[in-house]
């Protein structure tokens, strides 16, 4: 093979390999964002289901389904 055409491959192999560095730098990149944006989304739904206890009716205790169904205070 001629010494012209082993540099030309050798330069194109080195142009390749620094492309893959820089996307495996930057998957990892990726996979730390969307580790911490999980981790993120699963505080936020506990928050969702603290909520969701907190505002849940009593057992036993009526419910109104709309507020237009209880009587102003003055009756």
């Amino acid at each position: 093979m001629p010494e012209q055409d082993q540099n030309a491959e050798d330069a194109r192999l080195m142009e390749l390999e620094i492309k893959l560095s820089y996307m495996e730098d930057l998957v990892e990149q990726l996979n730390v964002s969307v580790y911490r944006q999980q981790q993120a989304i699963d505080v936020l739904v506990e928050e969702v289901r603290n909520l969701r206890r907190q505002t849940a009716p009593a057992e036993g205790a009526t419910h109104m389904a709309n507020l237009r169904d209880e009587l102003p205070p003055h009756y």
